[in-house]
């Protein structure tokens, strides 16, 4: 705990109203009154989902843990939450101290901070530490080169950055990194370490281009990555999104470039989170590094043998239905001892009068009872 105290040491405050917290969710609600799209998507993901899972959110964000507020989605920005928190759990189930994340287009770093808040409740919740990089030019979005780019939402110069204040407000374990993504990723990746793998991307360049060019980050050595990286795609919930412009066509780009690198969206994401809604479901997708160490077939433990308890119950019910064979008497019984007949003669008889006057005895009573039953005045 004293080394994530000490990592999370900062000049500023970044996510000063933490990660998870009810103050968090009060600034964001505020800020949804000012925004009208914001309130509609509030209305549209939350209130829309069952009645007793909002009441359930309401006490866990007061008394819930932080991967409790990451599964109720009551964290600012649900898809950082969860992205960061599964990339960590993922690195300390494969036995890892550390492991890094990335965001592309920082801007102007609310969101860079808001990972770094988040960053560091996750830390504290699995002892995985984490280094952030974000990478942005900082002189604003550059002129888009054609319709790929959708030049129909941003224009040159959109989101420029106040690097030197936001590098004040940045934690120890955050770290800008500034210029074209073209130029500055060869450098990052000699930097990386499989002491500490990319585990998790946020991709929010909006431009096709910029993204292809950030998509080498995902051709370095294998060892420098998770087996699964975490990708989110930003961009591609708007309705002029198609898989001929934007991040889908960088992402399709790619698969067809990298025979043993591939994205596709996180399987079967939706059935698995309680607020199945959201919209950012969507955008969880996951870089496949089929060239890991993991993925390599070696023989790691004794092989899997599963049971099948059918089997079990279909000979107990073979044993039950089976007749029973009947048994011989003794005197038929090939080698037995000579009896004598008319003892055994004497022996039927008494058994089948014992049958007689036991049905005898049956019948009678059952009389005795139909006629109580439907009482004197009918006999």
């Amino acid at each position: 705990m004293n080394e994530i105290a000490t990592m999370t040491r900062r000049r500023g405050r970044p996510g000063d109203r933490g990660a998870g917290g009810v103050n968090s969710l009060l600034y964001a609600f505020k800020r949804s009154l000012n925004e009208r799209h914001k309130f509609a998507k509030i209305f549209r993901e939350r209130l829309t989902e069952p009645l007793h899972l909002n009441v359930m959110a309401f006490f866990v964000l007061l008394f819930g843990k932080f991967h409790h507020k990451v599964a109720f989605d009551l964290v600012v920005r649900q898809q950082l939450a969860f992205s960061i928190l599964h990339a960590a759990r993922q690195a300390a189930a494969r036995g890892l101290r550390k492991i890094s994340v990335v965001e592309f287009g920082v801007a102007s770093g609310t969101g860079l901070l808001n990972m770094c808040a988040i960053a560091t409740e996750v830390m504290r919740t699995t002892s995985v530490m984490i280094d952030i990089y974000g990478f942005d030019a900082a002189t604003g979005m550059p002129p888009p080169i054609d319709h790929r780019d959708h030049p129909e939402h941003w224009q040159h110069g959109d989101f420029p950055m106040d690097v030197d204040r936001l590098r004040e407000a940045l934690p120890d374990f955050a770290h800008l990194i500034i210029g074209d993504v073209k130029e500055t990723i060869p450098g990052f990746l000699a930097t990386l370490s499989r002491d500490a793998p990319l585990a998790f991307v946020s991709l929010d360049l909006d431009y096709y281009s910029s993204t292809k060019s950030a998509l080498e980050l995902f051709k370095g050595n294998a060892e420098l990555y998770a087996s699964t990286v975490v990708v989110y795609l930003d961009d591609i919930v708007e309705e002029s999104t198609n898989p001929w412009c934007g991040e889908l066509l960088a992402v399709r780009e790619f698969n067809d470039e990298t025979p043993l690198r591939k994205i596709s969206p996180f399987p079967a994401l939706r059935t698995k989170r309680i607020f199945k809604n959201a919209l950012w479901i969507d955008q969880i997708f996951l870089l496949h590094v089929l060239d890991h160490d993991d993925r390599k077939a070696r023989i790691r433990r004794s092989a899997t043998v599963l049971p099948n308890e059918y089997l079990a119950k279909r000979w107990e019910t073979r044993q039950s239905v089976e007749p029973r064979p009947t048994p011989i008497p003794a005197d038929e019984i090939p080698g037995s001892p000579p009896r004598d007949r008319s003892a055994l003669s004497l022996m039927r008889a008494v058994r089948q009068l014992k049958v007689i006057f036991a049905k005898r005895r049956e019948s009678v009573e059952a009389g005795a009872g139909i006629r109580r039953h439907i009482g004197p005045g009918c006999q």
